[in-house]
């Protein structure tokens, strides 16, 4: 993948506040770290009764990275129970930072690679 990114710091950030996720109605938890400006920030998802209102882990990272006032998305590792790939809100919102952002979706014993442009290839601009 990428040089300069520290993947092995990444990975272990996001396993671990995915630990903090609040997934009552799914049981399903999500942890996402993204190296912005070489700084990590993380996020997990935070489920709610009334659907819409959730947010995903990878939205909650950026939130992080964009309060932080950094701009410049470098990667992102998103980790749960199977590697999975960031929804299409979580997709578009990273897109308006990198949308060739490389992509590590990781579970405890396996790993997916990928590149934003290749899950999402025509963004809105």
């Amino acid at each position: 993948m990428s040089a300069g990114i520290d993947w092995e710091a990444l990975t272990e950030a996001a396993t671990q506040v995915r630990q903090n996720a609040h997934a009552p109605y799914s049981n399903f938890k999500v942890g996402a770290a993204i190296q912005a400006n070489g700084t990590i920030f993380v996020g997990c998802n935070v489920e709610n009764a009334s659907y819409p209102v959730g947010l995903c882990a990878e939205r909650a990272a950026l939130a992080a990275v964009i309060a932080a006032g950094k701009r410049k998305i470098e990667a992102v590792v998103i980790t749960a129970d199977r590697p999975i790939t960031p929804c299409g809100m979580c997709r578009q919102a990273l897109a308006e930072f990198n949308p060739e952002v490389p992509l590590l979706m990781i579970s405890e014993q396996v790993e997916a690679q990928a590149t934003l442009g290749q899950l999402l290839p025509d963004p809105f601009a």
